[in-house]
């Protein structure tokens, strides 16, 4: 028998009160705005990052900053170490010929650093999205590269597409217009097609040569 699991308003709600340090990670894709959504509910002053590789779709920056705007959020834009035009000159077009390297520098590196002052971390992370996440956790200890653990806490580990679209639109909340055109996981603009696979909602991201960028794979976990 099948233990049921907790609520993702219960996890927000229970992670949230027992931590003053905590950030939820937000690519603005739908299932990010759930989860944003149920967070500032709870703290409405919650910390947002959002990883500014400068290589977002234009309607990804329309989108993020209509809604920091509209809920007020306390948005912070991690940078990477280098600008897109330094990366370039330096090292090529690296989504390219290395898109694992471009995805360290861009998008882990930044993040982990982000995450330096925060003992709580709520990410948007489901089991259906991709085979590689289909042991997902709703809670877990994230190990980052300097030894430290914190908190990793999946809400909507456990739900379906389905359950999240009926989450925004019972909420109001307008989906990203790239999901118009067919996009079924959004990252940068030059990583990410339509997918590949219907099954396999990330199979359009880095043409099908990989499913993630390695946030939630570089790290240990225990």
């Amino acid at each position: 028998m099948s233990v049921m699991e907790p609520s993702a308003e219960e996890v927000v709600a229970q992670a949230l009160s027992g931590s003053s340090r905590a950030c939820i990670t937000c690519s603005f894709q739908a299932e990010d705005m759930v989860v944003l959504d149920l967070a500032r509910r709870t703290r409405p002053g919650i910390r947002v990052l959002f990883l500014e590789t400068g290589y977002h779709f234009p309607e990804t920056y329309a989108y993020r900053d209509r809604y920091a705007r509209e809920w007020n959020l306390d948005l912070v834009n991690l940078m990477p170490a280098t600008t897109v035009p330094e990366q370039e000159q330096q090292f090529g077009i690296l989504y390219q010929s290395n898109p694992s390297e471009c995805c360290r520098m861009r998008k882990v590196e930044p993040l982990f650093r982000g995450l330096s002052e925060y003992d709580v971390w709520l990410t948007g992370l489901r089991r259906e999205q991709s085979p590689t996440r289909a042991n997902l956790k709703k809670l877990e200890t994230h190990i980052l590269p300097d030894g430290r653990g914190i908190k990793k806490i999946s809400p909507v580990a456990d739900w379906t597409n389905k359950q999240v679209w009926a989450y925004l639109r019972g909420h109001g909340i307008d989906p990203m217009p790239l999901y118009e055109q067919g996009y079924t996981s959004i990252g940068c603009a030059p990583c990410t097609q339509l997918p590949l696979d219907s099954s396999n909602p990330r199979s359009g991201r880095w043409g099908g040569s990989k499913l993630e960028c390695g946030i939630h794979t570089f790290s240990e976990k225990k």
